[in-house]
């Protein structure tokens, strides 16, 4: 098997999470849907295996490349979000109703926009499928990336997760908070009106997982903890920024994440704030990103690989 040094070094990051994962998981006893986690991670595992066989018996790099970070992207997302539900239970007052007063004096309030928006069902229903697009355009950018050959684009775009996570999970375990679902009451006649990706129910979880933590685990039911800062804004900005190499992608990923914003506060259950927030923590890992790419891929780095080209045509 032959590994470039930049997928040796996210290897490492999993690795370390996945230890922590499994030791808090043993010493605090939780129950782990094993199934639920093995299915996915046996079909990443394959695809970073069939990287390998491009690799070294094709010779297709590019396909390598995509393949490769596609299995690890998925592997990261497993460990990093069983490692937020290691942090819970919390013990601070959550952060949301100061949030809510910070909002109050730009003029927003979290109900208001949702009863604006279910007043246009097909708006609502549109920004309902946007908010999901987050994890799709992820994983369309790392394809597009990886089958383009843009190795060092692909890892910077991978470190600016790998860092915006980090970041938001520090934020967040220092500063608690769930979002505004978990404070105000919506009446019946607007939930009837409108299907929320956040509903009250899922803000009623959330405080409970705060206050008692979990007991089981499982990819099935795993809920977005972090409100402020908003990882799915982070999430946005990744996809608009490194989309932007692509001229005949970039004017559709603007217009999709720019609606993308009302789609995070209102089916996201989100502060406005958690959007600011996901705004300024996006600039600082995509620069800290673009740093150690640019650190590790010199010489005497550990990360060192040029752009893939092409191979040459057989003639």
């Amino acid at each position: 098997m032959r590994f470039l040094p930049a997928e040796r070094f996210f290897a490492f990051i999993i690795i370390t999470i996945a230890l922590a994962d499994l030791t808090l998981i043993t010493v605090r006893g939780i129950a782990v849907d094993s199934l639920g986690y093995a299915v996915p991670a046996f079909g990443a595992l394959a695809l970073i295996g069939g990287g390998q066989y491009y690799r070294v018996h094709r010779g297709e790099e590019r396909i390598a490349l995509a393949l490769i970070a596609s299995g690890l992207f998925i592997i990261f997302t497993l460990v990093a979000s069983v490692f937020n539900y290691m942090l819970l239970p919390i013990t601070a007052v959550p952060g949301d109703v100061l949030l809510a007063h910070v909002d109050a004096l730009f003029g927003y309030k979290w109900p208001e926009a949702v009863a604006f928006v279910a007043e246009w069902p097909a708006f609502s229903r549109t920004l309902y499928y946007v908010y999901f697009s987050s994890l799709p355009q992820l994983a369309f950018v790392v394809l597009l990336l990886g089958f383009s050959g843009k190795a060092d684009a692909l890892w910077h775009f991978l470190l600016t997760g790998v860092l915006g996570v980090a970041g938001c999970i520090a934020i967040w375990f220092a500063f608690p908070n769930f979002g505004p679902s978990t404070l105000f009451v919506l009446s019946p006649d607007l939930l009837s009106r409108i299907e929320l990706g956040v509903t009250p129910q899922y803000g009623e979880e959330l405080l409970r997982l705060s206050r008692d933590g979990p007991t089981y685990i499982s990819p099935a039911n795993v809920l977005g903890l972090i409100g402020f800062p908003s990882f799915h804004t982070v999430m946005a900005c990744m996809s608009v920024v490194f989309l932007a190499r692509f001229r005949w992608i970039f004017p559709f990923a603007l217009c999709l994440n720019a609606i993308m914003v009302p789609a995070i506060l209102v089916h996201g259950g989100h502060h406005l704030s958690d959007v600011v927030g996901g705004i300024a923590m996006f600039a600082v890992a995509y620069l800290l990103g673009g740093k150690l790419v640019a650190r590790l891929a010199q010489p005497d780095g550990p990360m060192r690989h040029p752009e893939v080209t092409a191979p040459p045509a057989v003639k």
